[in-house]
């Protein structure tokens, strides 16, 4: 490992480095969060359908799944500093585009090209952290990390809200043009370039293009699918597709003599075990705080600015808990943690999973911050010790690699989980939309014209002529189909949540490595 370093003061390097290394992620997590209370007014603005906002969320989440993958590679051989510069570049000028344009193609495009620099920049941030900070700092400084890049993305609800709610959700985007500008400053003056003097030259194109057009297929076929019909030709071939292109991405990168994914870093319990976990966790939680917001703005009748303050405690709880975890993680291992964390989470989705349509944010106390603040709790309990998990289990010298691979993990979780409950919400919606007896009793002609509104879910708009009376009760019956389908979102993520914390029973070992 070679790492330049000047003669600034240690401690005042210390700090301009995580500021740094902070500020890019927390970007990227708060454009995330923010949009998650946004994507109603997006829905409406753009007339998107449901699957189409599934698409906004997923089409960066693929693209930042591919470039977490690769940029791990590409930072340890040519420089991690660089590569996450580059990636601040590519983010601040698709966000520009995300906040100009009218077109949900447009926005879907932009969005990948976002999920593009955003996997170049977390990959290096957190592999940064990790190659600068001493072994026995690392885990206080990958704890600092995660508290921080928490915190800050706990704005993003609240910002995005309140814009939202004023009507100016395209400065959700537009924001990151004057953040990114300042981060790379701060790189540029400060932080000192780090890479692997071991790093293949070779890159694993071929893993790369894999992994992603598995992602991507996957995608299309549970996203597409409820609209489409699974038994359409291109639903059906991408499915397969998926299923074939595994094998041969695991064959190819047993075989290869520079893979993107080694699989001997799977020899290590802990590492195997952890990225299990980040598989569950992170298709549990990012399930729940995709459908949430959505629910709780198109259901429970919240205001945007309502939604963003209602979610705060969980972010102030998550960053507060997870900066204890990592003094805990030194002291008594990541195992407990790891057991302890997940089933709070677990029980905290079956909490949500029982919410009833309610009068609204009114409500707000009674309701539903116990379980916020729960659910927050679980997550500063859990989120920390898995990362501090993944990287310690390595040797130093695949930081990069190790980082990437657990990114892309949580990522890939992300896409599968949403594009999978995706489907399930829109079946169930439509199920129980069709089915109810308000609906059924209407004529061939309104039941045909819901039946084409119900891709739209709680958006759905219902046909000319009909009584007062009888429009009231039919937007009823689309508030409680989508809180069934919701309702049903809540409780696999609580299974997988439960599967974790059993799991880690077994597969996460409680010693660090040494140095």
């Amino acid at each position: 490992m070679i790492l330049k370093r000047s003669a600034i003061g240690e401690r005042q390097r210390d700090f301009w480095v995580l500021f740094a290394t902070i500020l890019a992620p927390s970007m990227v997590f708060m454009v995330s969060t923010a949009l998650s209370v946004a994507l109603p007014a997006i829905q409406r603005e753009l007339h998107a359908s449901g699957a189409e906002i599934i698409w906004i969320v997923n089409a960066y989440s693929l693209l930042q799944a591919a470039f977490i993958f690769i940029s791990g590679s590409l930072g340890d051989h040519y420089g991690r500093r660089r590569f996450y510069i580059i990636g601040t570049v590519i983010f601040s000028l698709a966000s520009f585009v995300c906040g100009t344009t009218h077109s949900t193609d447009v926005l879907i495009l932009a969005r990948a090209a976002q999920g593009l620099g955003s996997g170049m920049m977390i990959t290096c941030s957190l592999a940064i952290v990790a190659a600068y900070f001493a072994h026995h700092r690392r885990s206080w400084s990958i704890g600092v990390w995660s508290a921080f890049t928490m915190l800050t993305s706990g704005a993003g609800p609240i910002l995005g809200g309140w814009l939202t709610e004023i009507g100016m959700w395209r400065l959700i985007f537009l924001v990151n043009l004057a953040l990114g500008a300042l981060a790379i400053v701060v790189l540029l003056m400060y932080v000192p370039e780090s890479y692997d003097d071991e790093a293949p030259q070779e890159l694993d194109i071929t893993g790369t293009l894999l992994s992603t057009l598995m992602l991507m297929l996957a995608g299309l076929f549970f996203i597409e699918g409820p609209r489409r019909g699974f038994d359409d030709p291109i639903v059906l071939l991408s499915g397969l597709a998926a299923i074939a292109i595994l094998p041969a991405f695991i064959w190819i990168e047993g075989h290869s003599d520079h893979p993107m994914m080694p699989l001997n870093l799977f020899r290590s319990r802990t590492f195997t075990g952890a990225n299990t976990l980040t598989l569950l966790l992170y298709g549990a939680i990012n399930s729940a705080l995709f459908f949430l917001p959505l629910g709780l703005i198109q259901v429970q009748g919240y205001s945007e600015s309502a939604v963003g303050f209602a979610m705060l405690p969980t972010t102030l709880l998550m960053g507060g808990v997870s900066f204890v975890m990592s003094r805990v993680v030194d002291r008594y291992g990541p195992r407990l943690p790891l057991i302890c964390g997940p089933l709070v989470i677990g029980f905290a989705l079956l909490l949500l999973s029982a919410l009833e349509v309610t009068h609204g944010q009114d409500t707000y106390v009674q309701t539903l911050l116990p379980t916020m603040c729960l659910f927050g709790t679980g997550m500063g309990i859990t989120l920390a010790p898995l990362t501090t998990a993944v990287m310690a289990s390595v040797n130093e010298h695949y930081a990069g690699l190790a980082s990437g691979l657990n990114n892309t993990v949580s990522r890939s979780a992300q896409i599968l989980a949403i594009a999978v409950m995706g489907s399930i919400v829109i079946l169930v919606f439509q199920d129980s939309l069709l089915g109810d007896p308000a609906v059924t009793s209407l004529s061939y002609e309104a039941r045909t014209y819901i039946a084409a509104e119900s891709v739209m879910l709680a958006e759905a708009t219902l046909p000319m002529g009909l009584a007062e009376q009888q429009y009231t009760q039919l937007r009823q019956v689309i508030r409680h189909s989508f809180s069934d389908s919701i309702r049903i979102v809540m409780l696999i993520s609580a299974g997988l949540s439960f599967a974790a914390g059993a799991l880690a029973t077994k597969l996460i070992e409680n010693e660090l490595p040494p140095e």
